[in-house]
């Protein structure tokens, strides 16, 4: 099963649920990336301009620009992101010349681009000799995706929930040969392992199911369903001592140059 045609289901929707944990991701993959300021950076499937506006607030650079899709996604991140260009544009036919940016980044989407080489192989083009193509994605096969709790109770209660249409993609090891295949050198991989704490079952339920292809989900169940995979849930992430839920998110990230440069 594939998740329909657009990721979130509203800017706030996402905050509340998918943006803390991509705020705690993408803060440590930017430091892990360390480019200095100035640069004119890309924001590959920018969705609602989380990471474009984690790119102004902490890189100082001299340009941020953000493609998506989904207008609806690309009119929250203009609320947010006033300093950042938004417009629309597909990962694998990206609106900009050849050699246009410093750096350029897939965050959070590459398991969403239908053909994640020619994604990459157009990063490539617009990026710079000398500059940086990156991504960093939920290790979504390997049990890292910050909903995966809920996703394991579904099956448990044999429920198969929605995949991306490139699940897989986000591999360390297909990430590299996807890096490798498109030229680019000075190839470094990383995990990213972030946590977050939930005040209670409660809270931990809603965050869960509010956005994203969980939403939907949840809501083709019956209420019997629902009490099961409730059920489920709980038994996965019992509370520590003070109440509160706490459990991990993994996600898989990559960096490298384009050839040619000084």
């Amino acid at each position: 099963m594939t998740p329909p045609p657009i990721r979130f289901d509203d800017g706030a929707a996402y905050e509340r649920g998918m943006g803390v944990w991509s705020r705690l991701a993408g803060d440590v993959f930017l430091d892990w990336l360390a480019l200095p300021p100035g640069q004119r950076w890309l924001d590959v499937g920018c969705g609602s301009g989380a990471f474009s506006e984690a790119v102004l607030r902490g890189c100082a650079p001299a340009e941020v620009q953000g493609v998506d899709p989904s207008e609806a996604q690309l009119a929250f991140a203009r609320s947010r992101s006033p300093g950042a260009t938004f417009q629309v544009g597909d990962a694998m036919a990206l609106p900009f010349p050849a050699d246009r940016f410093d750096a350029a980044v897939m965050a959070l989407v590459i398991f969403f681009v239908p053909d994640p080489a020619k994604g990459v192989s157009e990063m490539v083009r617009v990026v710079r000799p000398g500059g940086t193509v990156a991504a960093y994605a939920w290790d979504f096969t390997g049990g890292g995706f910050p909903f995966d709790p809920v996703q394991q109770a579904l099956r448990a209660i044999g429920v198969p929930p929605l995949r991306p249409p490139s699940a897989g993609a986000e591999r360390l090891e297909v990430l590299g040969q996807l890096w490798r295949d498109a030229g680019l050198t000075a190839i470094e991989t990383r995990e990213i392992v972030v946590y977050r704490s939930f005040a209670n079952f409660e809270e931990l339920w809603e965050v869960s199911t509010i956005t994203g292809s969980m939403r939907p989900t949840v809501a083709g169940l019956s209420p019997d369903q629902i009490a099961a995979l409730q059920t489920q849930l709980r038994s996965q992430l019992p509370p520590g001592p003070d109440g509160r839920i706490s459990h991990p998110a993994r996600a898989n990230a990559i960096k490298g140059v384009v050839p040619g440069g000084a």
